[in-house]
This record gives C-alpha cells, sequence and structure tokens, in this order.
C-alpha cells in the first residue's frame, strides 16, 4: 500500500487541529455523527436500466435525479458551525454518508466540496477543528468521499477496488459530484449557483470530470490529479506489479479513455482552475505530471511545490483560493506559478 497520501493527510490534520484547537467542549450532538445506516432502511427510486459511466453529465448517466433526497443520521452544533451526516443514495447498494458543515449565522452561504483521495475515509469531516477551518469567512463545506473508498467500499471481492474499477469508480464519482449539487439546491440553505471543489488526487481527477460536465461548479482546486492514464497505469506506484499488465491492455484503456482529465482541462476556462502539482509525487509520475499540466488552458493555472513540506507550509500560510474566488466570482485568471498562493487544506 501506498502510504503517501496517508502521510499527506496525517500532516495536514495535525497542522490544522494545531491552529484551530479543541472545541467539543462547547458543543452539543444529537445522534451519531460517525454512524451508517443499512441499505434497506433508506427508500430510493434507484436508475432503471444501467449506468453509463463514459457520460459525464448527468443528465445522460441513466441516473434519476428525483432520488437525490436525504436523510439525517446525526446533527451537532458547535459555536461556529453546525454539521450534518446525510445518509443519501441514489443507485441500490451505494449508500453515501454526506456531511455538510455551515458556518453559524450565515444565511445561504457559498459552499465548497471536499474529495480527497481513494484510501481516504469520512474521519476528517468528523474532526471539530477541520470544519471550524473550513468554515471560516462564511463558507459551508460539505464532504464525502468516492465510489469503492472508505465506507462505500463492501460487498466487493478484495480483487475488485477502484483501480481494477476505474471506469466505474470516476463515472459513478463523477456522477455523484452532481446528485450531490442537486440535493443541497434541493435543502435550499446554501448557495449551489456558484460551487467550489477541492480534490486530490483520485478526488482531483473527480473533480475536473464533474467541472467539465456541470456548468454550477465554478471552481476547482485540484491537488495532484491522476490522468493520462496508459502512462500513468504504465509507472504509478499506485499499481500493483502484479496488475499492472491488465490495465494496460488495450480493452481496459478503452473503457478509461473517455474518463482522462487531460481530455476535458482544456475545457476550463482560465481563471475556473487551478492545477497543484507536487514535484516527485510518487503516485503521479514526472512525465504524467508534465503531460497534465500542459492538458491546463493556461499555464498561469498551475501552481507547482519542490516537495510536501513545502506545500503544506504554504496551505497553512496562505489563504484560501478558492474562497477568493468564490468572493469575487467572476474571477481573473490566477497568476501564481510555482510555490505562491495555494490554498489551505
Amino acid at each position: 500500500m501506498n502510504l503517501y497520501p496517508l502521510l499527506m493527510t496525517a500532516m495536514i490534520l495535525i497542522c490544522v487541529a494545531s491552529s484551530a484547537g479543541q472545541t467539543a467542549h462547547n458543543s452539543k450532538s444529537t445522534s451519531n455523527a460517525g454512524s451508517t445506516i443499512s441499505d434497506s432502511s433508506f427508500h430510493t427510486d434507484s436508475h432503471e436500466g444501467t449506468e453509463d459511466w463514459t457520460a459525464l453529465p448527468i443528465d445522460k448517466s441513466g441516473l434519476n435525479r428525483s432520488s437525490s433526497g436525504g436523510v439525517v443520521l446525526g446533527k451537532s452544533e458547535h459555536p461556529e458551525f453546525t454539521r450534518e451526516v446525510i445518509h443519501v443514495q441514489w443507485r441500490a447498494g451505494d449508500p453515501i454518508d454526506l456531511y455538510v458543515v455551515r458556518p453559524s449565522g450565515v444565511a445561504k452561504p457559498p459552499v465548497i466540496l471536499f474529495l480527497y483521495g481513494y484510501l481516504s475515509d469520512t474521519d476528517r469531516f468528523r474532526n471539530d477543528a477541520w470544519c471550524k477551518r473550513v468554515v471560516e469567512h462564511g463558507f459551508a463545506a460539505v464532504g464525502f468521499v468516492s465510489a469503492l473508498t472508505g465506507q462505500r467500499y463492501h460487498t466487493r471481492p478484495m480483487r475488485e477496488w477502484f483501480v481494477s474499477e476505474l471506469q466505474e469508480a470516476l463515472g459513478t464519482s463523477a456522477h455523484d459530484v452532481q446528485m450531490i449539487i442537486d440535493y443541497l439546491a434541493s435543502r435550499g440553505d446554501v448557495d449551489t449557483t456558484e460551487v467550489g471543489m477541492m480534490g486530490e488526487n483520485s478526488g482531483a481527477t473527480i473533480a475536473i470530470l464533474a467541472a467539465a460536465a456541470d456548468p454550477r461548479i465554478k471552481f476547482v482546486d485540484a491537488i495532484n490529479p491522476w490522468g493520462d492514464w496508459p502512462d500513468w497505469l504504465k509507472e504509478s506506484s499506485v499499481v500493483p506489479e502484479e496488475e499492472r499488465a491488465a490495465y494496460l491492455k488495450p480493452e481496459f484503456l478503452q473503457k478509461v479513455a473517455m474518463l482522462d482529465p487531460v481530455k476535458y482541462l482544456p475545457q476550463l476556462q482560465p481563471g475556473r482552475l487551478r492545477l497543484e502539482q507536487v514535484v516527485g509525487d510518487p503516485m503521479t509520475p514526472k512525465d504524467v505530471q508534465a503531460k497534465i499540466a500542459a492538458s491546463a488552458s493556461s499555464p498561469d493555472n498551475v501552481v507547482q511545490y519542490p516537495d510536501v513540506h513545502t506545500q503544506v507550509h504554504v496551505w497553512m500560510t496562505q489563504n484560501w483560493w478558492l474562497k477568493e474566488q468564490l468572493q469575487s466570482s467572476p474571477a481573473p485568471p490566477t497568476t501564481a506559478k510555482v510555490n505562491n498562493n495555494a490554498p489551505e487544506h
């Protein structure tokens, strides 16, 4: 197992916790914020027929958009924020725990979606310090995990995982992003007319795909996205050597060809995207990083860091790019290129 993303998560949580402090003694909670309920206890009008993982727009996916309701599993109120855990579901056997964190005293705040890599779970969304930090300056935050990840990885043989089922994992998750925005719009307590989205690794790839399909996603902060599938699958440390040959077969590559962010990055206008890359990221080889960066609509969209320590330092000492863009939309193109102006996470 590649420990790089786990190291990243640990470093970020340590930094956030130390800066935000502990607020649990000032809170009151109802229910269990980390609980899940069984698929059978939630009614869903699932899609009819087969979901089309290669069709990015939700209207062409085969999913039923009217099934984007939710059931509250838990709610906790704090001086700075209110956190809800919502059970949403629009396909059979795939319930999603959605964390909706709203700032106190702000009516219909702008919202940022957070989607981390395939090894991530929902623990950070239950972290009070993380919640306190993301709602600063009056923003709502919504967190969830991608398909075949965390609480969504179940009832599958171990040989089926995120990369072996890459078409399903990416296509399903890109649809989920759009269905989640539908659900948030139906609540009416956050502003979904201009949504920001932060994605990391595989989550960054999904954010790019979703933004290409859904104009409600106005700004994307994509951190170390995967992509350029023929070379990524050939070289990435994420892929076990004993499985690599299977993913380089023409039939596998053909299935994921329409889900390559390199294809969609040119469609995201300058100022709408921020592409962050750490040089030497073991998950995405150097030549793949270069091709992904070259696919951005403008080189001014690309920020590169020499190492992960520099990236974390910049995250913790400079302003949130996404929040700045949502506050001043429509945004001019970003001018940062190297080692500066990266958001905190």
